[in-house]
């Protein structure tokens, strides 16, 4: 049983079912989700589309424009893109990967929506989960030679498995907020992208090809329990104000109020010793959420599927021992994008004084055609950048 339809649940599922087995999927929500915002596909996470079959309909959807970076008072200057950073990533909407991937699922894999596990209890030779039927409250206990959490940052998996959230979240203390723009804003070509970057506060644009922009507003916050108390577009307003937004970030501001498919959470990361207990697994998100600021999520979800379906292969008698083989391979990729994670918070949304000063310097240092050479050769020597290239069914 593979719980959750997203990336990494239906990359699971897909791979499972290449190896022989019969997966079935259970997702939460009444229906496959579509839309959402931006995400990279970066190069390590591009051969395992490709093994999943889900590449050839993939590709990157950034358009031949500008990026800059805006003030209130609407002044712009050349600025850094999400491509600057290291590593090669394709961008696209969330949208596009699950509608791929799901495209690629087998007609005869079972899929359950409005279904939720409410009790998981192991033993050697396998698994028994309480489903609960959420349209109807009705309840069924099923076994299972494996189950697989791929459920997200707030797993139910996790929870019921390994313990309460609180033991294994990682707050970075700020709030990430994403959507799609309705329309194009007044003042920014649909295909240019653009960035306001504050002390603690920022705003990403990022442009595609065939569809208006979408969004990714951060900011700091002391609370984050707080954050969750009021409807979020209060939340957003109260942190970029009390100053006047201007036209762009006042529109994006704007189309916040009317947006239909928003993410508004904290930024965390999983930290775990062991993903895995029994036959029970956890991917992706709930395994370990490397926060969108490494842009790392797709990418690991999909590797981390594929690989998972090579070793349970490899090993077909002995679940456990493949899922420990599993972790161990896993491991010092995991700590390695949590570290970039961190450190690449600084680009996106600016912790302090300091880090905006050397934001703005890096920034202009780049249009600058000596610096600009010097970093682009540190960009291609960078170990994070080089690892996030890296096939890990080949490390």
């Amino acid at each position: 049983m593979v719980v959750g339809l997203g990336i990494s649940g239906i990359a699971t599922a897909l791979r499972l079912r290449q190896i022989g087995w019969t997966p079935i999927v259970v997702e939460r929500a009444p229906a496959r989700r579509t839309g959402g915002y931006f995400i990279a596909l970066f190069g390590g996470g591009r051969p395992a589309a490709q093994r999943l079959g889900i590449l050839e309909n993939l590709h990157d959807r950034v358009p031949n424009g500008s990026n800059y970076e805006i003030d209130r008072a609407g002044n712009r200057r050349p600025g850094a893109a999400y491509g600057d950073l290291p590593g090669s990533p394709w961008m696209m909407r969330r949208g596009d990967i699950e509608q791929a991937a799901f495209a690629a699922l087998p007609g005869d894999v079972e899929i359950r929506y409005s279904t939720v596990p409410a009790r998981i209890e192991q033993d050697a030779d396998g698994v028994d989960v309480t489903l609960v039927d959420t349209t109807d409250d009705t309840e069924v206990t099923e076994r299972f030679d494996l189950v697989v959490g791929a459920d997200g940052l707030r797993s139910t998996v996790r929870s019921l498995v390994f313990g309460p959230h609180q033991k294994y979240l990682r707050r970075l203390n700020y709030m990430a907020v994403a959507f799609q723009l309705p329309v194009p804003l007044s003042d920014l070509h649909p295909a240019d992208g653009a960035t306001l970057i504050e002390n603690n506060r920022s705003m990403w644009l990022f442009p595609f090809d065939g569809s208006p922009q979408t969004v990714l507003l951060n900011y700091h916050t002391d609370d984050v329990d707080a954050e969750f108390r009021q409807p979020p577009v209060q939340r957003v307003r109260a942190a970029f104000g009390p100053e006047p937004t201007g036209r762009t970030l006042g529109e994006v501001l704007d189309a916040l109020e009317t947006a239909e498919d928003v993410l508004f959470d904290s930024v965390e990361q999983v930290h775990m010793d062991s993903r895995h207990r029994g036959r029970v697994v956890l991917v992706g998100d709930s395994a370990w959420c490397v926060t969108l600021y490494a842009g790392m999520g797709v990418s690991m979800g999909m590797s981390g599927a594929d690989l998972l379906g090579t070793i349970l292969e490899r090993h077909p008698g002995d679940v456990p021992r493949a899922l420990a083989e599993w972790d161990r391979t896993l491991q010092p990729h995991i700590e390695a994008f949590q570290r970039n994670g961190i450190q690449q918070r600084q680009f996106f949304v600016p912790g302090s004084t300091l880090e905006l000063a050397l934001r703005k310097a890096m920034t202009t240092a780049m249009r600058l055609p000596v610096a600009s050479s010097l970093l682009r050769q540190l960009r291609t020597r960078d170990k994070s950048g080089q690892l996030k290239d890296t096939d890990i069914a080949l490390a």
